[in-house]
């Protein structure tokens, strides 16, 4: 009997008359911990953008909030690049991928060289991921499960 782990959920299970069937495995806790605390960043991220959009687009203007936009989605995208990366490092050899740095740099040359784009909104929109991580921090610390 061959046994290999296809994904997180499930294992595949191939027998000796080439009947290959799909068995529900028991997720492993830290696995789950793990995607849970995903999600709860990528939605603290995306509630912070929101909030903050608003009140650049109130008390600034329209320009300088789609400006914050763009550093909040590529800050997003970092933070899902980030993820998939640690996801990586129990399954295989090698170091992390350097290309998440070379997005944000990507991104600040673009910056530079449009006019329309103002570097500081952008910059502090990218910055919106380390927000959620410190108000995660925080409310684990603070209050944290019983």
């Amino acid at each position: 009997m061959n046994t290999s782990d296809t994904s997180p959920e499930t294992i595949t299970v191939e027998n000796n008359t080439s009947e290959v069937g799909t068995v529900p495995a028991e997720p492993n806790p830290s696995i789950q911990e793990y995607y849970t605390l995903q999600q709860e960043l990528y939605v603290i991220t995306l509630t912070i953008t929101g909030i903050i959009f608003i009140f650049v687009w109130v008390f600034y203007s329209l320009n300088i909030a789609l400006n914050y936009l763009i550093g909040a989605a590529t800050s997003v995208v970092y933070l899902r690049m980030l993820a998939k990366d640690v996801e990586r490092i129990g399954r295989e050899k090698g170091g992390l991928s350097k290309t998440r740095l070379a997005l944000f740099v990507g991104l600040i040359i673009v910056a530079t060289q449009l006019k329309e784009l103002k570097i500081l909104p952008i910059f502090l929109g990218f910055l919106t991921y380390k927000a959620a991580l410190i108000i995660y921090v925080l409310r684990t610390s603070l209050m944290p499960k019983l």
